[in-house]
């Protein structure tokens, strides 16, 4: 091959780069560490966030705290180190007001906790893959559920497989498959788990109001119910994505003709996906979201969302895809 046309085919890559080349950065994501997403993994982390030793992951309660604590012993064993110099935990307080709770991002709630209002010490998980340019993407789930419900007699533990321990899974996966890849992404990556989420999307909303580098986030990804599906349609996958950016569906159109993806996704491109989940406090803020849901089921918010239910394949093959998603969005320099 002569020095013409190298230069030729150099040239070709690196507008095909510039414009937001699909394959090129699929590609550039090693299917080992592709395939170190398992469905293994996925009954493992679901299994135990699920389990009732958790007591529904009540945010700012005992199970929750534990929550917390498992899902950092595992960015720490894979090497995926915190955000904030203090660590991985962003603390908050939440303060509960008549059948609201409420943080300093709603309002001064000084006056509330001076009244004796209930507080609870919540905790948001933000960890880290850094980049080697400037822009972040975050990539997030909430790990809070809605603990133990004394009034019900019998099974009264709401353990939240689906809502949302099946979301924490593919976050955590995710992380562990770019770390192992070995390759630095062009942005930084940050692996955020919001505590609060069931209480009014608290965590995440504090994130954003205490964030000072929003103009830098790229885009936002949300897992919130990923591993089930309606009993009509169980490979349905609801894929949400801001219309403003089509390469976002483009993406995933090109994954599923290329692998064996065992789900069938909808694809709904809006322009502005607000409510819903902690994608919420980024579409305010106008950043780009891309956001997986699996839809509802009769166990949604019920001790009947358990572990034995969710389809792991499923929910492996949507981790994998969002894996690949996550690499573009923090190499292609547009979209």
């Amino acid at each position: 091959m002569n020095r013409r046309t190298n230069l030729i085919l150099s040239v070709f890559v690196t507008l095909l780069m510039l414009s937001g080349g699909v394959s090129v950065y699929a590609q550039g994501f090693s299917k080992k560490a592709l395939a170190s997403v398992t469905e293994e993994r996925a009954r493992n982390i679901v299994g135990f966030l699920a389990d009732d030793l958790l007591e529904g992951r009540d945010a700012g309660m005992q199970g929750g705290y534990l929550a917390a604590e498992y899902i950092v012993s595992l960015f720490k064993e894979w090497g995926v180190g915190p955000f904030l110099e203090s660590g991985y935990y962003q603390p908050f307080t939440a303060v509960k007001n008549v059948n609201n709770w409420l943080t300093e991002a709603n309002r001064d709630i000084a006056p509330l906790i001076a009244d004796g209002c209930e507080t609870r010490e919540l905790r948001n998980i933000l960890a880290v893959i850094p980049g080697k340019e400037d822009g972040i993407v975050v990539v997030g789930a909430h790990y809070d559920h809605l603990g133990i419900d004394t009034t019900l007699q019998g099974d009264n533990c709401f353990n939240g497989a689906d809502d949302n321990a099946s979301g924490v899974s593919a976050v955590l996966q995710i992380a562990r498959a770019i770390k192992m890849s070995g390759k630095q992404p062009r942005r930084t990556i940050i692996f955020a788990l919001w505590d609060g989420e069931e209480k009014g999307l608290l965590g995440s909303t504090y994130f954003v109001k205490k964030c000072t580098f929003l103009s830098d986030i790229s885009a936002y990804m949300n897992f919130d119910m990923v591993g089930r599906g309606p009993a009509e349609n169980p490979m349905h996958l609801s894929y949400m994505y801001t219309a403003a950016n089509p390469l976002f569906g483009e993406w995933l159109r090109e994954d599923v003709k290329k692998y064996d993806l065992c789900f069938a996704p909808y694809y709904n491109a809006a322009e502005s996906l607000i409510g819903g989940s902690d994608n919420t406090p980024f579409a305010r803020k106008g950043i780009p979201i891309v956001w997986y849901h699996t839809e509802g089921h009769p166990d949604y918010h019920r001790p009947s969302d358990s572990a034995d239910k969710i389809n792991y394949r499923k929910l492996t093959d949507i981790s994998r895809a969002a894996c690949l998603c996550v690499w573009r969005l923090a190499n292609v320099r547009k979209y």
